[in-house]
């Protein structure tokens, strides 16, 4: 429990000067988290000394380097690219969650945890060894969309991306980045007597940016995407964006319209279809055709 305590406490560190970016002088930054710790665990009794030791944790764990200045307070010198800053609100949600459910704290009857796991997170220690250290790896991989057809591959680790609650590896493979779904790597194995040299010039939020999930078919063309809802689903959609470039159209009692640009994937579509009940696609008339004739296939296969 209490390395749970202290991962929060870095967490909170770096959430505060994050999302202040400026300068946050030591009361403040200690009475920050202690408040919060206060919140989650009673009485903290932090002292600045404990917060200074965080800081040089933070720097060894999470490449983040905070600094302290004179007259102002502290604030972060500079960071490895990392996704933990943008994390940070999840990552504490998450720890918030374990913390409940420790026996010793009474509330693991309260909490009702999801008892899905998805299959192949055991792969994920050796891939990120394998991905910091720049070895090859093997294994085998189901085809899903091929009638479970395997295939060997050797790839070139460059990168681990969550989407829908799934793990994928990106790799290079014959010269190419591709993504592999975590749950159907079989006989992993790691390569370590010899080392590729990274691609440093692969910039995975670009590539991913017009996209939805985890596919990014670059011959598919990035679209104005115009959707209507109810006011009840749009309730959601506000609350949970369908995409970072999701744009209101319209908010009434009468409708809820947006307004999103991206690469109409097979994992758009289908989480269009997660809300079906009240959906109306505007434009384009080709993706209106396409999700058309998805219900209509639906209906003859349920009458």
């Amino acid at each position: 429990m209490a390395k749970i305590e202290m991962l929060q406490r870095l967490l909170l560190i770096v959430y505060k000067l994050d999302w202040q970016n400026s300068y946050v002088s030591s009361d403040k930054l200690l009475t920050y988290v202690e408040n919060n710790m206060r919140l989650r665990y009673g009485d903290s009794g932090l002292s600045l000394r404990t917060i200074q030791r965080d800081i040089k944790t933070i720097e060894e764990l999470f490449g983040i380097t905070i600094k302290h200045k004179k007259e102002y307070g502290y604030y972060i010198h500079e960071r490895e690219k990392s996704p933990v800053t943008d994390k940070c609100e999840e990552l504490l949600l998450n720890f918030d969650i374990l913390s409940a459910l420790h026996a010793e704290s009474g509330l693991s009857k309260y909490v009702l945890a999801e008892h899905h796991r998805p299959v192949g997170g055991a792969c994920l220690p050796l891939l990120m060894d394998a991905i910091r250290n720049n070895y090859y790896v093997q294994f085998d991989y189901t085809l899903y969309r091929h009638e479970n057809e395997l295939i060997h591959k050797k790839v070139a680790p460059h990168f681990l991306k969550e989407s829908r609650q799934r793990w994928y590896l990106l790799a290079v493979d014959e010269g190419k980045l591709k993504s592999f779904g975590i749950e159907r790597i079989s006989n992993l194995n790691v390569l370590v007597d010899g080392h590729f040299v990274r691609d440093n010039t692969i910039d995975v939020a670009k590539r991913f940016k017009d996209c939805f999930g985890i596919w990014n078919q670059e011959d598919i063309p990035v679209e104005d995407v115009v959707l209507s809802y109810s006011p009840l689903d749009g309730k959601f959609l506000k609350s949970v964006p369908l995409h970072h470039s999701q744009t209101i159209l319209t908010d009434t009692e009468k409708e809820f319209r947006i307004k999103v640009r991206l690469r109409i994937t097979n994992d758009f579509v289908m989480e269009l279809l997660s809300r079906s009940a009240s959906l109306t696609v505007i434009e384009p008339l080709s993706l209106r055709e396409r999700i058309g004739k998805i219900y209509q296939e639906a209906i003859k296969r349920n009458t």
